[in-house]
């Protein structure tokens, strides 16, 4: 009895990307650059967002500004475009060399999270990123201390 709680317990404090949220490293210049939970979340966690998340999901639908029922829906979309769009960038901006960066994508927002070189130029990172196709915000999470 004692052994299927603790198996319960443990389960409930397992991490997981439960909604399958893209979740990227693109860049490790900076080695003492600590790895983001990124959308890794326990059961608890996932169940307590779960109204929320729907919510948030559906409200641009229900308000006239996306295409697709639930903004979730565009994020593997955005994925593959903003892979792209960082291999154009990394020529003007050499933000692989001066980064270690995750990109986490949810609603058609970018969590960018890690650690910037000083001499780097943030804002026109998430600038650039934000030109994205169908991205709606970019949020900097960034530090220049590890």
């Amino acid at each position: 009895m004692l052994l299927a709680v603790a198996i319960a317990a443990h389960a409930d404090d397992t991490r997981e990307n439960r909604g399958n949220d893209p979740f990227l490293h693109v860049s490790s210049a900076i080695a003492a650059c600590p790895a983001p939970l990124g959308p890794f979340e326990t059961e608890r966690e996932w169940l307590d967002e779960a109204h929320y998340r729907i919510e948030r999901g559906n409200s641009c639908w229900i308000a006239g500004r996306c295409r697709l029922s639930n903004s979730y829906d565009y994020d593997k979309e955005i994925a593959q475009s903003v892979t792209r769009r960082l291999a154009s960038l990394n020529a003007s901006l050499q933000w692989r060399e001066k980064t270690s960066l995750w990109l986490t994508l949810q609603r058609r927002f970018i969590y960018l999270d890690g650690c910037v070189s000083r001499d780097f130029d943030t804002a026109r990172f998430v600038s650039a990123l934000g030109e994205t196709a169908d991205v709606e915000k970019v949020i900097d999470r960034t530090t220049r201390r590890p």
